[in-house]
């Protein structure tokens, strides 16, 4: 008998989750055994019921989906962890691989799309949407005349930029990501340095031209 595959969702939004949840529940050997609207309860509820695969979204109140799959990770470094966004983009794939994630679809993709990332992350395999994937590559074959301005940020700094991007303020990013308001100035200078920036408006450019918002 096959082992049923147990499976977390993380989402801000009930009916994607309810939707997500009858979906994978309507597939042989896949159960959703708990689901969670935030990246703090998501990241307990991991530890609670240890599933396979953890599957959660990115844009989410609180510490947001990439600072969640580094919590993920930091208890389990074999977590399994599949990324379904609104944001179709390279950048943010990257980002969620380079913070522990193994796959990353968008939230357009067909049902069979999700049911084969689940099973590939399952197994401890990357799955990445196939129009992104295709961009990925080429994007490595050029990477040296095609160098993306903000991979030169850290973990901290892209986070930071991301949420000044969506209209926060130093005090708002220090509440969200239970830091001093201090800390979150000089990873603003300091991106803000690193990127060649003025000002705000154009950080909002950049975020905007590199599908970050």
């Amino acid at each position: 008998m096959t082992k049923q595959i147990s499976i977390l969702l993380i989402d801000d939004h009930p009916v994607v989750r309810t939707g997500y949840r009858r979906l994978l529940e309507n597939t042989p050997n896949m159960h959703v055994v708990a689901e969670a609207e935030n990246g703090e309860k998501g990241s307990q509820l991991y530890v609670e019921h240890r599933p396979d695969v953890t599957i959660l979204d990115l844009n989410m109140p609180g510490i947001g989906g990439l600072e969640t799959i580094r919590r993920i990770k930091a208890y389990n470094p074999d977590a399994s962890i599949l990324v379904f966004s609104m944001l179709n983009n390279v950048t943010m794939a990257q980002r969620s691989l380079k913070a522990g994630a193994l796959g990353f679809i968008s939230k357009q993709s067909g049902i069979g799309e999700m049911v084969q990332a689940v099973r590939q992350v399952n197994s401890g395999k990357i799955y990445i949407e196939s129009e992104l994937a295709a961009i990925l590559a080429v994007n490595a074959t050029h990477e040296n005349t095609c160098e993306n301005p903000l991979e030169m940020l850290t973990k901290r700094e892209f986070q930071i930029f991301k949420l000044l991007a969506e209209g926060n303020s130093c005090v708002q990013i220090a509440e969200k990501l239970t830091i001093s308001p201090k800390t979150v100035s000089v990873h603003h200078a300091n991106l803000m340095r690193k990127l060649q920036l003025e000002n705000t408006t154009q950080l909002i450019r950049i975020a905007i031209d590199q599908n970050v918002i």
